[in-house]
């Protein structure tokens, strides 16, 4: 599902939202999420999953067209993980 499928839905199913202001919505749900994980919080939306950072530390890679050896920095990643709700739908 894309994010214009999931605006579409939105209001689709809240019938007194418009397009627009749908979009409206997702976007500051998305927003909020981005704000969250940018200041190292930690994000959890009951019965669906909880999203959080973790930290890669660096590590030796390869370039693959030369073949040199390259460093590759410690970065901080986004995950998500399930809630068990959704685990649950996902595998009926």
């Amino acid at each position: 599902m894309t994010k214009a499928q999931l605006i579409e839905k939105l209001s689709e199913q809240v019938p007194t939202l418009t397009k627009r202001q749908a979009e409206v919505v997702v976007n500051t749900i998305f927003n909020g999420i981005r704000t969250a994980l940018a200041k190292g919080d930690k994000i959890e939306i009951r019965g669906f999953g909880s999203f959080r950072l973790r930290n890669r530390r660096m590590k030796e890679g390869r370039n693959p067209k030369t073949g040199s050896t390259v460093s590759v920095p410690a970065k901080r990643v986004p995950f998500f993980k399930a809630g068990k709700e959704l685990k649950e739908i996902v595998n009926r």
